[in-house]
């Protein structure tokens, strides 16, 4: 069963990056409902991957990439989308958006430069933002207008999260997956001494 529920979690996992072009091809031509709903399918597989991952003890580094990777282009289509389809919400909130992609892009080239890769560190903050993330975007194709209280939430708390993981980089010598967050890395390295 173990072999079995790698395969189905990780193909749950595969499915995200599949559908990524898909979803951007879906913004480009327009099909806003269809877009919707894949990308809400979409967050609906990254909410049950990694708890089934957790669920049937069949974690890897593998399926961890993986699991960023989804979790990078679902965000990414649900951003474009956002840009190219919601163009007047986003023009009235530029300030934050520049804010999260400087933060994006300070740790993406940390990360680079440490580990010469992206991280996976699954931190719970990464996860709450997330959650925030998918709840927000999903939200913002199908209500009329995108919620500025889920808007501001998200924001806050993964611009916490980016700078969690920034500090993390800077902390942890090696490459990691799985980090529960900044406050048990230096609980550990305070153990150590």
């Amino acid at each position: 069963m173990e072999k079995t529920s790698y395969y189905i979690i990780n193909a749950i996992t595969f499915y995200r990056v599949l559908a990524a072009p898909v979803l951007f091809l879906f913004i480009f031509t327009g099909q806003t409902d269809l877009f919707k709903w894949l990308l809400g399918l979409s967050f609906f597989a990254d909410a049950n991957d990694g708890y089934l991952a957790r669920r049937y003890k069949v974690t890897s580094v593998a399926g961890a990439r993986l699991d960023s990777l989804g979790d990078d282009l679902t965000v990414l289509a649900g951003i474009i989308g956002l840009f190219v389809l919601r163009n007047d919400f986003i023009s009235r909130q530029y300030l934050w958006v520049a804010v999260l992609l400087v933060l994006l892009a300070v740790q993406v080239t940390a990360a680079f430069w440490r580990y010469g890769k992206m991280t996976s560190f699954h931190t719970w903050l990464a996860k709450s933002a997330a959650v925030l993330q998918g709840i927000f975007l999903i939200s913002a194709f199908f209500m009329p207008e995108p919620s500025l209280l889920l808007f501001y939430m998200a924001v806050a708390v993964t611009a916490l999260e980016l700078l969690e993981e920034i500090v993390l980089v800077f902390l942890l010598p090696v490459w990691k997956v799985n980090v529960k967050g900044l406050y048990w890395v230096l609980k550990q390295q305070q153990e150590k001494r």
